[in-house]
């Protein structure tokens, strides 16, 4: 019989996915799936983190320490995938290789009320910097939507490319509609009043973002 331990270590090398994010999929602290395969604490996954690393993988859980299950289908979660960019929170990274680094499932039902956009046209990156702090901090991870742009504008938070960088920061739309201010919610840094819409180049809006914890 496979150990779960060395499955779940496997599953996760396959994927490309690390730990720290498998231990955020459950809700769990960062360490967790570490402790577990390294450490054997918990002795056994409970049954709820069974079920979602089960469903996250496509695999039957009997493989992860769980009963063997009957013939159903596998509920397969969304694939979004994990872009190998960053977007400044502070004086602007420039963009590297637009490549995956990886992919993060969503349950369907949850992305469905989040938004409505198409799963291609969402992906996750990085933020750097703490030119959002306290809204947003160095090392979250941020859903973006790209069908959700310049023809949508509204206020909100979004990833603007500046001097060929990727930022990001917080959009509001002036009092008669026709000028927008771009905005660090850090007040050390410089904010933006005035502009034209047409002169921000809009890449996606912000919809979700995960933090270590």
């Amino acid at each position: 019989m496979n150990d779960p331990r060395a499955v779940l270590d496997d599953l996760i090398r396959q994927r490309g996915v690390n730990y720290s994010s498998i231990s955020r999929l459950l809700g769990r602290n960062v360490s967790y799936i570490q402790q577990f395969l390294r450490k054997g604490s918990p002795r056994h996954l409970d049954e709820r983190d069974r079920h979602i690393l089960a469903q996250f993988f496509g695999v039957d859980e009997a493989v992860l320490g769980g009963p063997t299950a009957l013939a159903t289908p596998i509920v397969q979660l969304v694939q979004i995938p994990v872009l190998d960019v960053e977007a400044s929170a502070g004086h602007g990274a420039l963009a590297g290789s637009e490549a995956k680094a990886g992919q993060f499932g969503f349950d369907d039902k949850w992305l469905r009320k989040l938004t409505q956009a198409k799963p291609t046209n969402l992906s996750i990156i990085k933020v750097t910097g703490d030119s959002m702090e306290p809204t947003l901090h160095d090392g979250d991870e941020v859903l973006v939507d790209v069908s959700d742009e310049q023809s949508k504008l509204r206020d909100g938070i979004y990833v603007l490319r500046m001097d060929g960088a990727l930022n990001v920061k917080r959009i509001a739309i002036e009092p008669q509609g026709r000028k927008i201010s771009v905005v660090s919610d850090n007040a050390a840094y410089p904010s933006w009043q005035g502009l034209d819409r047409r002169s921000v180049n809009i890449v996606g809006r912000v919809l979700w973002f995960g933090r270590k914890v």
